[in-house]
């Protein structure tokens, strides 16, 4: 179940969890204070916790590179079982005052169950996992309060979704505003200037060699920049395939007015001068024609490995109806 970094690279007290989509990668930090790093999705959280605890006991703190729900679908589970939940500051807040758009869960159509921030992250705010001292680094591009992680003598880096040994994080122009190509960007080459001897990435495995992954995501993260249009396709492309994914696909005959009735498509539309029955049916046809997504029974379904999630498992309330926060643990 547990992919371990090659040679070695990791010291005894990490366990590395790489995980199929639609779960983010987990890492436990193992200690007087066992910590988990990002908690998966919500239909697999039943999961995430039998295997933190299989391999740690009890969890005292999960701490959130960001809040999308790949990353903190087991964090109510965990938090009910006496963990605390650490994540960026202005999702902290947000997450706090109940705002409609926590987790872009609504805007994106991906449940997420609700839980509450206990310790808010800023920049360069140092903090304990297991019996080690990491630095929270913001890292905005891929959200706002996206958090990097950075453990220095180790010289360890978690970088969420900022990147990959194959991609960068999508850019949502529409919600964070044109300069959040330049943050990710700006973000990728103050995480390169650490020179981390390992990179930690939110999906896929972990890159031989940090310095060519980060060279190769400033690169993609540039052409975001360069290329508007191109972001908003790049992360339209990938907002559909995760709804597949999660919802064992759709059917073909329901396809077109799932996505008319999707706010991200409206602002990807209009971002691109299209309608959104214009965009829906070329998104459509070009992810199908470049393999991206498959036909298969009636249904499209996402290409690229996933786990299935029990249909039962999505039915959580959107964050405009979460109860109001609780108190900390």
């Amino acid at each position: 179940m547990t992919a371990q970094p090659a040679m070695g690279s990791l010291p005894s007290w990490l366990t590395w969890w790489q995980r199929p989509f639609p779960d983010a990668n987990t890492l436990l930090v193992h200690g007087r204070r066992p910590a988990m790093v990002d908690s998966g999705f919500v239909g697999h959280a039943e999961e995430t916790v039998t295997w933190a605890r299989a391999h740690a006991g009890n969890v005292d703190l999960v701490v959130n590179t960001h809040w999308h729900s790949d990353h903190v679908g087991a964090n109510a589970l965990l938090r009910a079982g006496g963990a605390a939940v650490a994540a960026g500051a202005p999702e902290a807040e947000a997450i706090a005052r109940r705002d409609p758009g926590c987790c872009s869960a609504e805007y994106l159509d991906q449940p997420v169950a609700p839980y509450t921030v206990d310790i808010p992250l800023d920049d360069a705010r140092a903090v304990r996992l297991g019996d080690t001292d990491w630095e929270a680094i913001h890292t905005p591009g891929h959200t706002p309060g996206h958090l990097a992680l950075w453990q220095p003598e180790e010289r360890i880096l978690v970088v969420g979704d900022a990147l990959s040994d194959y991609d960068v994080g999508w850019v949502n122009l529409a919600l964070d505003g044109p300069g959040a190509a330049g943050s990710a960007l700006a973000s990728l080459q103050r995480m390169a200037d650490l020179a981390p001897r390992v990179i930690l990435p939110s999906h896929g495995p972990v890159p031989a060699d940090p310095s060519a992954a980060f060279a190769s995501a400033l690169r993609r993260a540039q052409r975001l920049v360069d290329d508007p249009a191109g972001a908003v396709w790049y992360g339209a492309r990938r907002i559909l395939a995760f709804a597949l994914m999660i919802r064992g696909g759709i059917p073909a005959e329901a396809i077109e007015s799932y996505l008319h009735a999707r706010a991200w498509l409206t602002d990807a539309a209009a971002l691109l001068g299209l309608t959104p029955e214009a965009l829906a049916e070329e998104l459509v046809t070009t992810m199908l024609t470049s393999s991206a997504i498959v036909l298969r029974d009636g249904r499209l379904h996402a290409a690229a490995d996933h786990t299935p999630v029990a249909p039962g498992t999505l039915r959580v309330p959107y964050p405009r109806t979460w109860p109001a926060a609780t108190p900390s643990v």
